[in-house]
């Protein structure tokens, strides 16, 4: 388009060059070239126009030229503001969720995500999303996630929960196949360090012990009688050791749930394990693993949808659809939780927006909102040519006719 609205300019320079050396041999020269001289008019003050928004014209340094380049902080600062006061405050996004079903649209995009219909603006949106999240500060972005799951973490009081999640699971006897596996994992470990265990009984027997050989017999009576104890609390589901187990569940469920002492103890190593620096490193893999694959998900959506995973949330898109009061909790959850998360970091949010912004140079400001904005900034340069040329063609009939 740039070649075109070029080629059009040259084009009525030429004529304007042509036509007046011979303007003369006809009337109707007359009008032409009244056209090709408004046209040539219009198209230069249109492409000096354009060109100034971007950069300096022919290079010159023009006052008030390269208008966007210079001007580059302050849009940054507009776009964040913009952003901020028409999308990310509270009422706004109360009043843009209110009656839209969350929950139902995303089982109808996970029970049918190449839907014909939706599939053009699904990929659109997904690379948008993308292009978005590949452009914004990383080491910023992913902070704010890391420190709001922190935060989220440290506000859960975790005692309780484990309490509750343990008394659930004695209670439905999920705790037995925990318990049996931990039986066979006693016994494969003795199993595998059965010669040291000899040896140390041997080290420990007297010398009167080893000379008759009862070490050995010894050694063998404690490993023999170690697996078939095992073996029976294995088998026999009322063995005492095992009820002393259950006691034992028992009791710590209870006072997870009742015991301030236990739950003092239980936040302690809760904020000892958030303060380890290993559980930084662990946050920061898994936000950057969480990235990378939100990342490759919304550039290939229906690769990533595929398979068992794919039958998965197919399954649960069926019953987002269809069961009207998950819809509800669903909604109700998104609302508060979307609401929440604008009403703490919006600021931060439109933050990002202008300082990565603010971090582009000058040329790549230019050549993306440039890009942006496409073809029409050429069809206002052709646009100008050809309107130029009509209004000088107009002038020129009514001074022929005064």
């Amino acid at each position: 388009m740039r070649l075109t609205a070029t080629g059009l300019l040259v084009a009525m320079a030429a004529a304007f060059i042509f036509l007046n050396r011979y303007s003369g041999t006809h009337p109707a020269w007359g009008y032409v070239l009244a056209f090709s001289e408004a046209a040539l008019v219009g198209g230069l003050a249109d492409w000096f126009a354009v060109t100034a928004l971007f950069r300096h014209p022919l290079g010159l340094p023009i006052p008030h030229t390269a208008i966007i380049p210079a001007n580059k902080d302050r849009i940054a600062d507009t776009m964040a503001a913009f952003l901020r006061s028409n999308f990310l405050t509270p009422q706004v996004v109360a009043r843009r969720l209110h009656g839209f079903n969350i929950a139902a649209s995303a089982g109808a995009f996970l029970t049918d995500p190449a839907r014909g219909g939706e599939s053009r603006i699904r990929a659109g949106a997904a690379g948008l999303f993308a292009d978005i999240l590949e452009s914004l500060d990383q080491e910023r972005l992913g902070g704010m996630v890391k420190a709001g799951l922190r935060r989220q973490i440290e506000k859960i009081d975790l005692a309780p929960l484990l309490g509750q999640m343990l008394t659930n699971a004695i209670a439905d006897k999920r705790h037995i196949p925990v318990l049996e596996a931990m039986i066979r994992w006693i016994g494969g470990m003795i199993e595998q360090n059965e010669t040291l265990i000899r040896d140390m009984i041997h080290e420990r027997a007297n010398t009167i012990m080893r000379w008759t050989g009862l070490d050995e017999r010894l050694a063998n009576g404690v490993l023999d009688g170690t697996y078939r104890l095992l073996a029976e609390i294995l088998v026999d589901e009322h063995h005492p050791l095992r009820s002393k187990a259950e006691e034992a569940l028992h009791g710590l469920a209870r006072d997870l749930l009742e015991d301030p002492e236990m739950q003092a103890r239980v936040e302690s190593w809760k904020a000892e394990i958030l303060a380890n620096p290993a559980i930084g490193h662990w946050l920061d893999g898994m936000w950057e693993r969480s990235r990378q694959a939100l990342l490759r998900t919304v550039r290939d959506p229906d690769k990533a949808l595929s398979g068992s995973i794919g039958l998965s949330l197919g399954e649960l898109g069926k019953a987002l659809s269809e069961d009207r009061r998950l819809q509800q909790l669903i909604n109700r959850f998104s609302r508060r939780t979307l609401v929440g998360i604008v009403s703490r970091y919006g600021d931060e949010i439109v933050r990002i927006v202008s300082e990565t912004v603010r971090r582009w140079d000058a040329k790549t400001v230019t050549a993306r909102i440039e890009g942006a904005v496409g073809r029409d900034l050429q069809f206002i340069r052709i646009n100008g040519t050809l309107v130029g040329g009509f209004v000088g063609l107009c002038i020129h009939g009514l001074e022929k006719l005064l």
